[in-house]
C-alpha cells in the first residue's frame, strides 16, 4: 500500500491504516485527520503541512520524517519515534508524546502548548523561545537542551533531567519542579512565582533577585545558595535546608520557615515580618537590621546569632534558645 492508495481509501471513508509501510512516502499536505496509523512505518516520509490532527499513531516510526508546518494537534504518539524528525513550525498543541524518542529532532517554532512529553527523550533539543505553557515534561530527558527564553509557566518538570540545560530568561511561574537536582544552577532574576520546588536540590544555586513568592519549597535543599534580594514572601519552606545561605535583604514576609535549618545563614536586613520560624535552627545566623516584627520564633535556636539592630517588637521568642546571641542593643544574651 503506497501513499496514493492511502489517500484514495481515506477519500472513500477508510480510517484504519495500522501498520502501514510508508517509508519515504510523499504525503505533503495530505489530509488524514482522525486516522489510525498506529505502528505505521513513516520513516523519512514527506509530511510537510499534512493534516494529522487527532490521529492515533501509537508506536509509529516517524524518524527522519519531514513534518514542517504539519498539524499534529491532539495526536496520540505514545512510544513513537521521531529521531531526527523535522517538526519546524508544526502544531503539536495537546499532543500526547509520552515516552517518544525525539533525539535530534528539530522543533524550532513548533507550537507545543499543553503537550505531554512524559518520559520523552529530548537530549540537546533546541526549544529556544518556545511557548511551553502547561507542558508535561515529567521524567523527560532534557540534558543539554536549549530552553533559553522559553515559557514554562505551569509546566510539569518533576523528575526531569535538566543537567547542562540552558535556562536563561526562562519563565517558570507555577511550574512543578519537585525533587529536581539543580545544584549550582543559575536562576538569578527569574520569574518563579508559585513554583513547586519541594524536595528539590538547589545547593549553591543562584536565585538572587528572583520572584519566588508563594512558592511550595518544603524540605528543599538550598545550602550555600544565593538568595540575596529574592522575593520569597508567603512561600512554604518548612523543613528547608539553608545552611550558610545568603539571604541578605530577602523578602520573607509571612513565609513558613518552621523547622528550617538556617544555621550561619546571612539574613542581614531581611524582612521576616510575620514569618513562621517555629523550631527553626538559626544558630550563628546573621540577622543585623532584620525585621522580625510579629515573627513566631517559638522554640527556635538562636544561640550565637547576631540580632544587632534587628526589630524584634512583637516577635514570639517563647522557649527560644538565645544563649550567646547578640541582641538588638548590642548586648550578649547570657
Amino acid at each position: 500500500m503506497d501513499a496514493n492508495d492511502i489517500l484514495k481509501l481515506y477519500t472513500k471513508g477508510e480510517r484504519d491504516f495500522r501498520g502501514a509501510h510508508l517509508a519515504k512516502a510523499n504525503l505533503i499536505a495530505a489530509i488524514l485527520t482522525h486516522s489510525n496509523l498506529s505502528g505505521a512505518l513513516l520513516k523519512d516520509a514527506s509530511l510537510a503541512r499534512a493534516h494529522l490532527e487527532r490521529c492515533f499513531m501509537l508506536e509509529a516510526n516517524l524518524s527522519g520524517a519531514f513534518l514542517y508546518g504539519a498539524d499534529l494537534s491532539y495526536v496520540k504518539l505514545k512510544e513513537g519515534k521521531l529521531l531526527e524528525a523535522d517538526l519546524t513550525k508544526a502544531n503539536l498543541s495537546g499532543a500526547h508524546l509520552a515516552r517518544v524518542d525525539l533525539q535530534g529532532a528539530k522543533l524550532s517554532g513548533a507550537i507545543l502548548k499543553w503537550v505531554t512529553l512524559f518520559r520523552a527523550n529530548l537530549p540537546g533539543v533546541n526549544l529556544c523561545g518556545s511557548n511551553l505553557n502547561g507542558i508535561n515534561l515529567r521524567g523527560a530527558n532534557l540534558a543539554g537542551a536549549n530552553l533559553n527564553w522559553t515559557n514554562l509557566n505551569g509546566a510539569r518538570l518533576s523528575g526531569a533531567n535538566l543537567k547542562g540545560a540552558l535556562l536563561s530568561g526562562v519563565t517558570l511561574n507555577g511550574a512543578w519542579m519537585n525533587g529536581l537536582e539543580l545544584e549550582g544552577i543559575d536562576f538569578a532574576n527569574m520569574e518563579l512565582n508559585q513554583v513547586k520546588f519541594s524536595g528539590a536540590k538547589l545547593q549553591g544555586a543562584n536565585l538572587s533577585g528572583s520572584n519566588i513568592a508563594e512558592a511550595q519549597m518544603r524540605f528543599t535543599k538550598l545550602d550555600e545558595a544565593n538568595l540575596k534580594n529574592t522575593d520569597l514572601h508567603g512561600s512554604n519552606m518548612r523543613g528547608g535546608l539553608f545552611f550558610k545561605a545568603n539571604m541578605m535583604k530577602t523578602d520573607l514576609r509571612e513565609a513558613d520557615l518552621s523547622s528550617a535549618d538556617l544555621g550561619e545563614a546571612n539574613l542581614n536586613l531581611a524582612n521576616l515580618l510575620g514569618a513562621n520560624l517555629n523550631g527553626a535552627n538559626l544558630r550563628d545566623a546573621y540577622l543585623w537590621g532584620a525585621n522580625l516584627d510579629g515573627a513566631d520564633l517559638t522554640g527556635a535556636n538562636l544561640s550565637g546569632a547576631s540580632l544587632r539592630g534587628a526589630n524584634i517588637i512583637g516577635a514570639n521568642l517563647r522557649d527560644a534558645n538565645l544563649t550567646g546571641a547578640t541582641m538588638p542593643d548590642g548586648k550578649i544574651h547570657v
